[in-house]
């Protein structure tokens, strides 16, 4: 199929990075105007809705009552400090609960979201890799990879994490610091996470994975924010997993594979 000129990419140089936030928004019109990739959607959706009731349920509420016994223990003089604070916390808290219900929804939804990337290639590329048959051994087999590949995410996170963390021992400023960290670090994961349908289809390395983010800058960047975005938002991050899938393979078929 004919890339139509609303599918092309937007531009180039440096107004990358807006036309890398654009891809979320790009691939709902893709979805709309195709619906065979539907049936490789809307099982991930249901996995996401289970997984998500149950999440929101139990850590969202936790985490509000920290944030307010937080918040309680400034001086009363410092109100906007406060307000200023909470708000931020409360951000880094969507976005803790959107990394998390990602890490359910990618390695869950990952056979349908092969195939999805699959298709997609496909119409864009003249190179594309077979995916495999749907089949138990198949989905049992990606869903395995999927766990490996979040065991290395889980070491990249973890140190920087740490030091992140640290930061918040500098009153005020060191809160403000975390926050900004959290967020640049989250859009890297999401940029892993919603590349790797085509990356995994390739076999690539972590290492590889992350050179792709690297060199793919500044559109990967407005890309990671803006999925990152879709999937902290409660609810709206049940059906954003598999939108942002769908724009990590357009982001893949229009950049990435140019580029190797």
């Amino acid at each position: 199929m004919q890339q139509s000129a609303s599918d092309a990419p937007m531009t180039s140089g440096p107004l990358d990075l807006l036309s890398g936030v654009l891809y979320p928004f790009r691939a709902l019109g893709v979805i709309g105007r195709t619906p065979r990739l539907w049936k490789f959607i809307v099982i991930p959706i249901l996995l996401n809705i289970m997984v998500g009731i149950t999440l929101y349920v139990g850590l969202l509420v936790a985490g509000l009552r920290w944030i307010d016994s937080v918040v309680a223990g400034l001086p009363e003089m410092a109100t906007f400090l406060a307000v200023v604070l909470q708000v931020l916390l409360i951000v880094v808290l969507f976005i803790g609960l959107g990394y998390v219900l990602v890490r359910f929804g990618v390695v869950l939804g990952s056979p349908w979201y092969g195939q999805l990337a699959e298709k997609l290639e496909r119409e864009r590329l003249a190179d594309v890799p077979p995916a495999p048959a749907l089949s138990l051994g198949t989905v049992a087999f990606d869903i395995w990879r999927a766990l490996l590949f979040e065991g290395k995410k889980l070491a990249f996170v973890l140190p920087i994490t740490l030091a992140l963390l640290a930061l918040n021992l500098i009153p005020v400023a060191g809160t403000i610091l975390f926050a900004a960290g959290s967020i640049a670090l989250g859009a890297t994961v999401t940029c892993l996470d919603f590349f790797d349908a085509p990356l995994e289809r390739r076999r690539l390395r972590f290492r590889a994975k992350l050179g792709v983010v690297r060199r793919s800058l500044p559109a990967s960047a407005g890309f990671g924010l803006a999925c990152l975005g879709l999937v902290s938002i409660p609810f709206i991050s049940l059906l954003a997993i598999p939108v942002c899938v769908t724009a990590g393979a357009l982001f893949f078929c229009e950049r990435i594979a140019e580029q190797r």
